[in-house]
């Protein structure tokens, strides 16, 4: 088994692609190593948003719970992809519940820890809205594709 420094996984993680050594250094202080089981909850809607996650290995889906419906998938994080952007944004309290569907290996990004230096460091703040902004967008995108899959299953029942 090989072990791989945090710095040396963040660097090879496609959200961290080309942030500066002096950026990743910074960031590589603020994780920590996670794992959760299958079914277990990443997060729950309205939990305070303390931390984001870059998975290495899983699979996770974010979901909504819909009144009548119940829980309605908005899309799934793999390896490689990364989870959370509620910590970066006030009041700091996660919009969606994320639910461990395999194994999944994961770091743990501290939100407080990075906000701190984000705000020290413009530059890395810059870094960090301009890959999470896109990271909304994409989420905003899903959840609008699935309230018209939602909304269009109800009117042919």
């Amino acid at each position: 088994m090989t072990i791989h420094t945090f710095e040396k996984v963040l660097a090879e993680h496609p959200f961290f692609r080309d942030l500066r050594p002096e950026h990743l250094e910074t960031v590589v202080g603020c994780a920590a190593n996670v794992t959760f089981a299958p079914g277990e909850f990443v997060f729950r809607e309205g939990d305070e948003a303390n931390q984001f996650f870059v998975v290495r290995e899983g699979k996770v889906v974010v979901e909504v719970f819909v009144p009548g419906k119940g829980a309605m998938t908005i899309e799934s994080i793999a390896g490689g992809d990364v989870l959370g952007w509620s910590w970066l944004f006030p009041p700091y309290r996660t919009h969606f519940d994320a639910r461990a569907l395999t194994h999944v290996r994961a770091l743990a990004l501290d939100g407080a820890c990075l906000r701190g230096k984000c705000e020290k460091n413009t530059d890395l703040g810059y870094q960090f809205m301009r890959r999470f902004n896109q990271i909304v967008v994409d989420r905003l995108e899903a959840t609008r594709m699935q309230l018209l899959d939602l909304y269009r299953h109800d009117e042919s029942e």
